[in-house]
């Protein structure tokens, strides 16, 4: 089994950690593995700390990482070094010249189940899966998208500036001087999430809530829940702690796992937040079967207010992954012809897929 692609898959989960490990220390690190032996766990441990870490604050993040590939644990050591591999059964610290076949495949299995788990349905994971999950899960890192600001800032191209030329003129006594250029500043777009919490939608409901407390975290979103009524949790889910975020987030929702309006919900939100401000110019992603008990065709009215209003609008379905998918129910149908991209939203794989969307957006 070539062993390339799981280590350049740890290489991402550490940067995606928040460690700034460019391909430099990417290079560098499958270089030192090429050295050692790849079944011993604790040599993966400390090839990977040396070379990917660049200051001390890298280090706790590093080991978060480190636990979630390769154990699917999540451990907070008080002392310096690898803890998953001193209380689990890969390998003592003390026994790091002592390699076997076992540990080789515990360390191939670990990789595998994680990587199997995220192209699992939320749906039909056990608790220790989606206890596994929510680790995963809250090691997202999602870069927002960009936008064009009206500021400006110096550069080496773009338009000429001639306030700033003008000075350099009169500096030197109106002797000619280097033209100075300049660029438009760039900004983080506002990102909108939009997720459904009634019964249909109830298995993904949790996973959801995780998925937007990650964005919430790291990027300018506002998160709203729609069932029978709307409420805003973008305060709630702000909560540095993610179990912390979730208590506070399922107190505030009076309809979670009840009925369905997208359409009178999906009003209330323009009316009072999107027409406002909130939707304008904003990467818009609504989670939803699409299963819709209101009019659907006051839905597909809302979504056209929502399409003129929103940079992109993004529909995210839990069934849109199946292969006999067809969007045939009355909300979706109607919805359709206003969405810029209909998106799976059913496991992790399919939430990363949408943050590449978001982030080209």
């Amino acid at each position: 089994m070539d062993p390339l692609p799981g280590l350049v898959g740890f290489a991402t989960a550490v940067r995606a950690a928040g460690v700034a490990c460019g391909p430099g220390r990417v290079r560098a690190y499958l270089d030192a593995v090429a050295e050692l032996d790849p079944a011993q766990v604790g040599q993966l441990y400390w090839a990977g700390r040396i070379t990917l870490c660049g200051e001390p604050d890298d280090l706790p993040r590093y080991d978060a990482a480190f636990h979630a590939w390769f154990t699917g644990a999540t451990a907070r050591p008080r002392t310096p070094g690898p803890p998953a591999i001193r209380r689990s059964r890969l390998s003592p610290l003390g026994d790091l010249g002592a390699g076997s076949s076992s540990q080789a495949r515990d360390l191939d299995r670990t990789a595998s189940d994680t990587e199997v788990l995220r192209h699992r349905d939320v749906s039909e994971l056990t608790a220790a899966e989606r206890a596994h999950l929510r680790e995963l899960i809250a090691l997202l890192r999602p870069d927002p998208p960009l936008r064009r600001a009206l500021r400006w800032r110096p550069d080496r191209r773009g338009p000429i500036d001639s306030n700033r030329t003008l000075r350099a003129m009169r500096a030197a006594g109106g002797e000619t001087v280097r033209l100075a250029r300049k660029r438009r500043r760039s900004r983080p777009r506002r990102i909108v999430l939009l997720i459904d919490v009634s019964g249909s939608m109830s298995p993904y409901a949790d996973a959801l809530l995780r998925f937007a407390h990650a964005m919430a975290r790291r990027s300018p979103v506002e998160v709203f829940t729609l069932g029978t009524r709307l409420t805003r949790l973008t305060r709630q889910l702000r909560q540095r702690d993610p179990e912390f975020a979730l208590a506070a987030a399922a107190r505030a929702v009076p309809d979670f796992a009840g009925g369905t309006r997208l359409g009178e919900t999906l009003r209330a939100f323009l009316d009072r937040w999107g027409q406002r401000g909130v939707a304008r110019q904003a990467v818009v992603v609504l989670f939803s079967d699409g299963w819709e008990r209101g009019d659907p065709r006051l839905l597909g009215e809302q979504m056209a207010r929502l399409g003129m209003l929103a940079h992109r609008v993004f529909w995210v379905n839990p069934h849109a992954g199946a292969e006999t998918y067809e969007p045939v129910q009355s909300g979706i149908a109607a919805a359709l012809p206003h969405v810029d991209r209909l998106l799976a939203g059913h496991s992790l794989a399919t939430l990363d897929r949408l943050l590449q969307e978001v982030r080209r957006a």
